[in-house]
């Protein structure tokens, strides 16, 4: 089943400088970010938010789907991954518009039963350009079934080039989430994430360590993908590793959480 598209969603921001910072504070880093200048690589994420009421929200804490993001039928959201390409800086304290729309959304049935597959396209430009293209992968799941074994993780690869410590706790997920205006439970509500989407406790946002990993990149980017591959938990122990253009996080158990290439 492939869903027909729908119109196009367009929101504005005014890039507040100040909310850039508190990203800064919040992964450890120097507050430096004034107006007119270039916000690092996806920082665009603490921006744009789209406020819904409460009556307008998911169980997850998500907005419901069936705007923009139909309706298939599957609860459990994940952002599975995503694409970027840099056209141009983004500049702190310069209106931007953010235009959405939705490439494609296609229902499956898999080994593991139905999910669901969206791609969202976004743009942002400022001063009449676009400074930014980004595509958002989400996978859509069915609630986990406990007579079901998990499929276990794949490895990470062991021949980076350098490393770097990385541990998550829940106030670092709380400013995230307060950061970036997301709501949804499995970051900040351990008995959620466990007892209904059977995690083993907080997971660590998706793009929280699509981030890490841009950071870590060779600059400047010109395009970035990556891939999520398994969940991060609150708390364990991983490491932000880089071979090159080739980046990857990888968890306590040398499990590969997520894979990037940077270009």
């Amino acid at each position: 089943m492939t869903a027909s598209p729908a119109p196009a969603q367009q929101l504005t921001d005014v890039m507040d400088p100040a909310r850039a910072r508190a990203l800064q504070a919040t992964l450890g880093l120097a507050q430096t970010i004034g107006p007119g200048d270039p916000l690092p690589p996806f920082f665009h994420h603490i921006h744009f938010w789209e406020p819904v009421a409460p009556d307008g929200l998911g169980r997850d804490g998500h907005p419901r789907v069936g705007g923009l993001i139909p309706d298939m039928g599957l609860p459990r959201r994940m952002w599975a991954g995503g694409e970027l390409a840099f056209h141009r800086p983004l500049l702190a304290g310069v209106p931007a518009t953010k235009t959405t729309r939705l490439d494609s959304a296609t229902r499956k049935e898999g080994r593991s039963g139905a999910f669901a597959l969206v791609r969202l396209r976004h743009e942002i430009a400022q001063n009449g350009q676009v400074c930014l293209t980004e595509w958002q992968d989400l996978v859509y799941r069915p609630d986990p079934d406990p007579a079901r074994p998990a499929s276990p993780p794949p490895q990470a690869p062991a021949d980076e080039e350098r490393a770097t410590p990385f541990t998550a706790d829940a106030t670092l997920l709380f400013r995230y989430s307060a950061l970036t205006f997301n709501g949804h439970r499995i970051h900040y509500d351990a008995a959620y994430a466990r007892e209904v989407e059977g995690h083993g406790g907080l997971v660590v946002h998706g793009p929280l360590l699509a981030q890490l990993l841009m950071l870590a990149a060779p600059a400047p980017l010109t395009r970035f993908s990556y891939r999520a591959t398994a969940p991060l938990i609150a708390g364990e122990a991983a490491q932000v590793c880089v071979k090159g253009a080739d980046l990857w996080l990888r968890g306590p158990d040398n499990r590969l959480c997520m894979a990037a290439t940077a270009g």
